[in-house]
C-alpha cells in the first residue's frame, strides 16, 4: 500500500502559481507565434478602414530605402506580399487582376505598339505583361527607387520579376517627372506609356500634376496610348474627376475603367486612359486581340473584359461620365 501525503497549503500555493506561469507562457508563446501575426496597412488616403493580412512567418524585408519604407512578408492565403510605406502593393495571389489590366488595355487599344516606356513598377509585373507582346522592340523602365527592383529580383523573381533579363528592356533608376521631360524634350516619343505608381503621396506625387501629363502628351508617337493608376472609385472621386479633367483638355480621347482585385482599398482600382488618336485607336474597346497563346497566360485580361472594364456603377458613372472623351 502507497501512503499518500497531502500538500501543505504552501507547497499548493508554489504548485498552483507554477501551473499559472507555465499556462502564461504556452499563451503568450501562442498569442507571438508567426501564424498569429496580422499586418494592418496604414494608408491617409482611405481614413476610417485598414486592410489585413494574417502573416505566415516574421518580414523577410523590413527596410528604409531612399524613398521609402520596403516590407515584404509571407501571407497565410495570399503569398508572398510587398508591401511600401505602409500600404500593399502587390500579393502573389490578385497581382495579375491589376498588371494585366494597366497593361493590356493600352497595349490592345494600340493598333501596333512596338515602343513602350513604363513608370514605377518596382516589382516587375507590367514589365513582364508588356513583355508577352512580340510586336514590341523597345521596353524603357524607369523606377525611382533602385532598392524596390533589388528586393523584388530576389523574393518576387518566379511569379513578378520574370522578365527583367529581357534583351529588349532598358531600366533607367531615376525621377519619372524628370525623365518623362527629357525624352519628350528629345523628341524621343513611346507608342504606349503605363504609370505603374504608388498613390499619390511620398515619392509617386509629382506623378498626378497637370505638368507631368503634358510631358507625356509630348512623349507619345501619334496614336499613342497612356494609362495610369486611377485609385478607387469608392473612396477617390474627386482625385479621378480633376485627373481626367486634366487630361480632357491635352488628349483627343480620355477614359476610365476599373478592375477588382481583394487586398486594394476597398477591393476596387482605376485605370485612367488617354491617347492622341484621331483614328485606330479606340479607348473602350480593344482593336486588336491575344492570339491563342498569348490569352492562354492571361488569368484576368480578354477582349469581353476589356470592353465590360469601362462600365461603371451609377453612381460613378454620374461623376465620371462627364468627363469621358471620346474622337467623333
Amino acid at each position: 500500500m502507497v501512503r499518500m501525503s497531502w500538500p501543505t497549503p504552501a507547497n499548493l500555493m508554489a504548485a498552483t502559481f507554477a501551473a499559472t506561469l507555465a499556462t502564461v507562457f504556452v499563451v503568450s508563446k501562442w498569442l507571438s507565434s508567426p501564424k498569429d501575426e496580422w499586418f494592418y496597412e496604414k494608408e491617409i488616403l482611405w481614413p476610417g478602414q485598414k486592410f489585413g493580412i494574417q502573416m505566415a512567418g516574421p518580414m523577410l524585408v523590413d527596410t528604409q530605402s531612399k524613398y521609402q519604407h520596403i516590407q515584404i512578408f509571407d501571407s497565410v492565403t495570399y503569398g508572398r506580399v510587398l508591401v511600401l510605406d505602409g500600404a500593399i502593393q502587390v500579393t502573389e495571389r490578385d497581382e495579375f487582376s491589376y498588371q494585366e489590366m494597366i497593361t493590356h488595355l493600352p497595349m490592345y487599344s494600340h493598333p501596333n505598339p512596338t515602343s513602350v516606356l513604363i513608370v514605377g513598377g518596382g516589382d516587375g509585373g507590367v514589365v513582364r505583361e508588356v513583355a508577352k507582346h512580340p510586336g514590341v522592340t523597345r521596353i524603357v523602365w524607369c523606377e525611382i527607387d533602385e532598392d524596390v527592383v533589388k528586393y523584388s529580383k530576389e523574393y518576387f523573381a518566379k511569379t513578378m520579376a520574370t522578365a527583367v533579363d529581357d534583351p529588349r528592356l532598358e531600366l533607367h533608376f531615376i525621377d519619372a517627372a524628370k525623365f518623362v521631360k527629357e525624352e519628350a524634350s528629345k523628341g524621343r516619343k513611346f507608342d504606349v506609356i503605363i504609370v505603374d505608381s504608388s498613390d499619390p503621396v511620398g515619392p509617386a506625387e509629382t506623378l498626378y500634376t497637370a505638368d507631368f501629363y503634358k510631358d507625356m502628351q509630348r512623349g507619345l508617337t501619334a496614336g499613342g496610348v497612356i494609362s495610369t493608376q486611377g485609385e478607387c472609385l469608392w473612396l477617390h472621386l474627386e482625385i479621378i474627376g480633376r485627373v481626367l479633367g486634366e487630361c480632357g483638355r491635352l488628349f483627343t480621347q480620355v477614359n476610365y475603367a476599373f478592375t477588382t482585385i481583394p487586398t486594394y482599398p476597398s477591393g476596387q482600382i482605376g485605370f485612367i486612359l488617354a491617347s492622341n488618336a484621331t483614328s485606330g485607336t479606340v479607348l473602350g474597346a480593344p482593336v486588336r486581340e491575344p492570339t491563342p497563346s498569348v490569352q492562354a497566360q492571361m488569368r484576368y485580361y480578354s477582349p469581353a473584359v476589356h470592353r465590360a472594364a469601362f462600365v461603371l456603377p451609377q453612381f460613378a458613372e454620374t461623376a465620371i461620365g462627364p468627363h469621358r472623351k471620346a474622337i467623333a
